[in-house]
């Protein structure tokens, strides 16, 4: 009989968070982390500095999206 593997909730998926990683917010956009840089770097995507740390509020990457359909409909 075949065992399934059932994987363990990742943080990125996590509701509860207030605050992601710059990887957690790259995953939930399904970009690679470069690309989340670039997109912080721009100001495209809101993060701040918790000390020496980059965190992203976790509702910036669907405020991201919001802007970018909404700009696409726009055009």
């Amino acid at each position: 009989m075949p065992h399934l593997h059932v994987a363990a909730p990742d943080a990125a998926d996590d509701p509860t968070l207030i605050l992601l990683t710059v990887e957690e917010a790259a995953r939930r956009l399904r970009v690679g982390r470069t690309t989340c840089f670039a997109l912080i770097r721009t100001g495209a995507l809101e993060s701040i500095m918790i000390g020496a740390l980059r965190r992203i509020p976790a509702d910036a990457p669907a405020a991201y999206l919001a802007r970018r359909r909404a700009e696409r409909r726009a055009a």
